[in-house]
């Protein structure tokens, strides 16, 4: 999926701003993820085991809210709009801005689910053919690339192959600074810069594939 330059640069645009939200996320909920599962499904085994019944249902909730906002990605792509990246990061963007009004007027913990459910849309924005695709709110599989891409270089194959996959693992790492920042200065209100900028790049995108579609039409 990181097959080009504006690949990339989406790319980590966008685990960039998953790090940012994931950031402010963490701080507020107390060690819990808007967007790291994995995280979440590691607090929900542990806390099953240590029968801390709201904990479990608090990471369960979480998980399950982020599996509708994948589903919903899901169906946008399966429409097969050549806008649908377009499509999803303006609906990520207005569920954004939604969660701060929802805060504001004493809706916190609506406000948190409207946020996973954009975090979980904003993973399909490179989904193909019903596939997965590639996760920009989780690093695992971005690492065990860089990895493997390195005994590629090791072995006389592409020498940068790796690079990619370790710009997209920092970018998320410095999302994730700048959103502790962020919140520690906002608090919640901090996720309007992470509204505005998925707005931008709904904006940046649908102009691209307009363009895109007129040179495909021969205009």
């Amino acid at each position: 999926m990181l097959d080009s330059r504006s690949n990339i640069a989406l790319a980590c645009t966008l685990s960039a701003l998953a790090g940012y939200v994931d950031g402010i996320g963490f701080i507020h909920l107390g060690g819990l993820f808007v967007s790291f599962m994995s995280g979440n499904s590691t607090r929900l085994g542990v806390s099953l085991a240590d029968g801390d019944w709201f904990n479990s249902l608090e990471a369960l909730g979480l998980i399950a809210v982020f599996v509708v906002g994948a589903a919903i990605g899901s169906l946008i792509v399966r429409s097969r709009s050549p806008y649908c990246q377009a499509a999803i990061l303006f609906v990520e963007g207005v569920l954004l801005c939604a969660a701060v009004v929802l805060n504001h007027i004493g809706h916190s913990g609506v406000a948190i689910a409207v946020i996973v459910v954009a975090m979980g849309l904003e993973n399909t924005v490179f989904q193909i053919d019903g596939s997965s695709g590639l996760g920009l709110t989780y690093m695992t599989g971005a690492l065990v690339k860089v990895g493997q891409f390195v005994a590629v270089a090791l072995t006389g194959g592409d020498r940068w192959g790796w690079m990619p996959n370790l710009l997209l693992w920092a970018a998320l790492v410095v999302g994730a600074v700048l959103g502790a920042l962020a919140y520690h200065r906002s608090g919640l209100d901090a996720i309007w810069f992470a509204a505005a900028l998925s707005l931008a790049l709904s904006a940046i995108l649908t102009a691209a594939t307009a363009r895109a579609v007129r040179r495909g039409n021969g205009d």
